[in-house]
Parts: structure tokens; C-alpha cells; sequence
């Protein structure tokens, strides 16, 4: 937990919706924090892994599977391609194209995954079992409120 701070909370907004996102910001920003010395973001980490896991993907098909439009899906892979970590390539017709993960991408994954494991456990020590149960069922009655 040599991450998290001891800060009392702040005074909540009457606006559900302005909680839920500083809440997500501070979390963003503390993983963010945990990754940095593999040089990304938890968003990235998360893209890598998505490639990953989707194995010679398309575009559609990762934008589709992270649920995120293609337009927010090519801003974030931009960075990702500059640094060599995954590439794109034409797929199997000319209007598809394929994503792959570089062997520099796959050593971030492993860097990146060790460190958000660190993370992870950080945030359950910090909210406790049942808080953490509570918290994700919570997250996930809320996320139905835009099922696709």
C-alpha cells in the first residue's frame, strides 16, 4: 500500500455523476502512478491487453470488444505505434486493417501486468474485501445503464 496516501475524503457532490468521475479520475491517476516505470498508462496497459488476448485483431473487431468507438480506438493506439509497441498492417481486404502486438509491446504487457497486480492488491487492501465485492457489483448495476 506504499501507494495510497492516508487522505480523508473530500466533500461529495449532489451530483452522482461528478462523484463517479472523480472517483474513476483518482483511480485512473493511481494506477497511472503505479505503471510509470513501465513508461504507460493503465488505458494503454489495457489496449496492449485487449490486443493481446484478440490475437490478430481488426480495428472494428478491438473497438467493438472495448467497447469504444474506432475514432477514440486509433487516438489511443497512435502513441502506442510511435513507441513500437504494436503495429498495424493491411488485413485481409483492403478495407480492414490488423493489429499486432511488437515483441517491445509484449515485454510492457509483462512489466505493466506485474505492476498493476501491485496495484491491484494496493486498492483490495485498502477497501477491504467486502467493500471491494460491493464496489464492482455497484460499478456493474451501473455500467448496465448503457448495456451497448
Amino acid at each position: 500500500m506504499k501507494h495510497i496516501k492516508n487522505i480523508y475524503p473530500k466533500r461529495p457532490s449532489p451530483c452522482n455523476c461528478l462523484n463517479l468521475r472523480r472517483a474513476s479520475r483518482a483511480v485512473s491517476q493511481f494506477y497511472d502512478k503505479v505503471l510509470e516505470p513501465c513508461g504507460i498508462s493503465i488505458a494503454q496497459l489495457a489496449l496492449l491487453r485487449h490486443v493481446e488476448l484478440a490475437e490478430k485483431t481488426t480495428i472494428s473487431k478491438l473497438a467493438k470488444l472495448m467497447r469504444i468507438d474506432r475514432t477514440t480506438l486509433n487516438r489511443n493506439m497512435k502513441p502506442l505505434v510511435e513507441t513500437g509497441l504494436i503495429s498495424i498492417c493491411a488485413g485481409k481486404d483492403s478495407r480492414t486493417k490488423q493489429i499486432n502486438l511488437t515483441p517491445a509491446g509484449r515485454r510492457t504487457i509483462a512489466k505493466g501486468w506485474e505492476l498493476w497486480g501491485e496495484a491491484q492488491t494496493a486498492i483490495s487492501g485498502y477497501l477491504g474485501d467486502d467493500e471491494l465485492t460491493q464496489l464492482t457489483q455497484l460499478l456493474a448495476k451501473l455500467e448496465a445503464l448503457a448495456p451497448d
